[in-house]
């Protein structure tokens, strides 16, 4: 579990409808100097009297440490199901029991290097604030953002501030370049001469850009999306298996060894089996 995670209730500042999604604000405090880009929040959804035992997680958008609200964290969300529908519905004043930052960090270059980010649909809220920390390390940034229609891009104009070039990619073809993100990465590569590519997306998408940049011979951080329950440890239900430096596949716990991991570790396409050779695995 991250050594700087928090328990607090923190309370809803805004709650905004943009798009497909709900971009939402809390004050959280001293916790936010220490979300870094990657790290998500577990939120209890429901009540008290719910149902709804299980936290949701969320990826973190960006954190602020400053106004009268003192830490502000940013999460957005996109209310498929019965906890986070609920948690959309929440107005500013209401307080959540919400556990931060969790999970590992995207790994920042020590000299300024040539960066792309891709993102999927609402999964690429974390490459925001990534896109800013870049930046401001003196690396240039360019960004690929994709959906499958125009109005789940998430936030275009915000990406547009912090980078030195946007495409935008939709499956239906309503903005930008008709197709996928996949289909413009390895051209955005070459062209640009990228040193390192962090994604964060579904886990198709994920795993199609791994192929890519392995094939160019291109570094490629990923933030996975497995489906989280407990998201500190314990519960072992978004186990993903990795390949480690000395060779071993493990199943590893994406809410600690991840969300972010190196793509070309990562056993893709094992449809959540254990693959053959797998340490411990009879």
């Amino acid at each position: 579990m991250n050594k700087f995670a928090q328990q607090v209730w923190a309370e809803i500042v805004s709650n905004k409808k943009v798009g497909a999604y709900h971009h939402m604000v809390f004050a959280v405090g001293e916790l936010a100097k220490h979300a870094k880009p990657g790290n998500f929040v577990a939120i209890s959804v429901g009540g008290g009297d719910s149902s709804m035992v299980l936290r949701r997680a969320f990826a973190i958008y960006r954190t602020f440490d400053r106004g009268v609200n003192g830490g502000l964290l940013e999460i957005v969300v996109a209310p498929h199901g019965s906890g986070s529908t609920w948690l959309t519905n929440q107005s500013p004043g209401f307080k959540v029991d919400l556990i931060a930052p969790l999970g590992t960090s995207f790994g920042i270059p020590t000299q300024p290097v040539r960066a792309l980010l891709v993102g999927g649909g609402y999964g690429s809220a974390p490459l925001f604030g990534l896109s800013e920390v870049l930046k401001n390390r003196g690396c240039r940034v360019d960004m690929i953002l994709g959906a499958s229609t125009a109005k789940k891009i998430y936030a275009p104009l915000d990406g547009k501030r912090t980078v030195s070039s946007m495409t935008i990619t939709t499956e239906d073809g309503t903005t930008g370049i008709t197709g996928k993100v996949t289909d413009v990465l390895a051209n955005i590569i070459e062209t640009n001469e990228i040193d390192i590519v962090y994604s964060c997306g579904p886990m198709g998408m994920l795993e199609a850009t791994s192929a890519i940049s392995s094939q160019l011979g291109v570094m490629h951080q990923c933030a996975v999306e497995e489906a989280m329950a407990c998201g500190i440890g314990v519960c072992m239900t978004c186990v993903l298996p990795i390949r480690g430096e000395d060779g071993q596949i493990r199943m590893v716990r994406s809410c600690i060894d991840g969300p972010v991991v190196d793509g070309a570790s990562v056993i893709w396409g094992s449809k959540r089996m254990i693959p053959e050779g797998t340490w411990g695995a009879k």
